[in-house]
């Protein structure tokens, strides 16, 4: 089952980082007015892209320890901008110059996908918040993606259960035991989808099933 509106599925988790990539890129470009060379020339935001790649590339994601390119090549990539040294006597003036644009670019682009990350993490942090579950916990589960309920979509109730919890895979999904609605349905759901059940009180309630 992949959702693109769940962060915790598949799909979820390809938009939650196309959502961060567009973050990076906008602040990336606010700061298209300040690389500027000696000549007071401005550089197009779209031409320093290269850099803000290798810059997303080689930095390290705190949910692997490892940089992309280290994953993807075993290495990370250096350019000829890392072997340019600046006790040189005769390095001519226009590759100093480019040197430092350069280095500008990727300390900005760094700083860029830092806050990006940081920024998605507490916008995560400060809305979610997985329940505690356990085996045998009676729960109640998100019509969200269901097509096989009968009658309007929009009448559906928006959550069906209660359904005992199976067994549970790692701290993102639950199994439960298939009935009623879920009898045609895969029995794993994430856990952002669910929620414990609380029986209604008899005696405040007592036509209510």
């Amino acid at each position: 089952m992949i959702l693109n509106r769940i962060p915790s599925t598949p799909g979820g988790l390809a938009e939650r980082m196309i959502q961060t990539l567009e973050d990076i890129i906008r602040r990336f470009c606010s700061y298209g007015l300040e690389l500027k060379d000696s000549d007071g020339f401005a550089h197009d935001w779209f031409t320093l892209i290269p850099a803000l790649e290798l810059a997303y590339n080689t930095s390290i994601h705190a949910s692997t320890g490892k940089t992309p390119a280290m994953l993807e090549k075993g290495w990370n990539p250096k350019l000829p901008v890392d072997t340019l040294k600046k006790d040189l006597v005769d390095i001519h003036p226009t590759t100093s110059i480019l040197k430092l644009v350069l280095d500008k670019v990727r300390h900005n682009a760094k700083q860029s996908i830092n806050h990006a990350f940081e920024y998605a993490k507490q916008k995560w942090d400060k809305s979610h918040k997985n329940p505690e579950l356990k085996v045998g916990d009676l729960i109640l589960v998100s019509t969200l993606s269901f097509n096989n309920i009968k009658g309007l979509q929009k009448l559906i109730d928006s959550f069906a259960g209660p359904f005992i919890i199976k067994a549970l895979h790692g701290t993102n999904a639950v199994q439960v035991e298939p009935s009623g609605e879920l009898e045609n349905k895969h029995p794993k759901f994430p856990v952002s989808l669910v929620k414990h059940y609380t029986s209604s009180n008899k005696e405040l309630f007592p036509l209510r099933n």
